[in-house]
């Protein structure tokens, strides 16, 4: 889904609109574990970062995951459709 529609569907409702792909305005952000780890074979969605590789174990690649996503910093433009 386009970033400025989930900006539209989340200002309109009063409940929590969650994404995957569809930009910063959303209420929360979902991400398959695979997808967040980089470990996802083929090429990797567009809407997913490897979080693993710079947090260097599981545990710190989930708390990074949290961090980004509640500090808005993820999902930026490049994830974004």
């Amino acid at each position: 889904m386009p970033a400025a529609l989930a900006a539209r569907i989340s200002q309109a409702l009063q409940i929590p609109v969650i994404g995957i792909g569809a930009g910063v305005e959303c209420d929360g952000q979902v991400l398959v574990l695979y997808d967040m780890l980089g470990i996802t074979p083929g090429k990797r969605p567009k809407f997913s970062k490897d979080f693993l590789t710079d947090a260097g174990s599981v545990a710190n690649a989930l708390k990074a995951y949290v961090a980004a996503v509640r500090a808005a910093e993820f999902p930026g433009a490049e994830h974004v459709y």
